[in-house]
């Protein structure tokens, strides 16, 4: 069966994130003043998998192998179908 899955993965707490600062600076020179602001990247990823479990186990190993570094990311997976 087809999955889509959406993988999310954001700096963990306490980590330094410049893009977002950079991000929030920006805004506020804009008008548009925020309490607080984080960045974080999607990835949507359509794959075979014999089930639900399977396509999660996947995407975690996706997520742990290549697309989040564990010491300073934290990721998210959803299936959406």
């Amino acid at each position: 069966m087809m999955y889509l899955i959406r993988i999310t993965i954001a700096l963990k707490e306490g980590m330094l994130d410049p893009e977002a600062t950079a991000i929030r600076n920006a805004l506020a020179n804009l008008g548009y003043p925020t309490d607080d602001l984080k960045s974080a990247q999607q990835f949507l990823i359509r794959f075979e998998a014999g089930s639900e479990k399977e396509a999660r186990e996947q995407a975690k190993g996706m997520c742990e192998r290549l697309l989040a570094n564990p010491v300073i990311h934290r990721y998210e997976i959803e299936v959406l179908r």
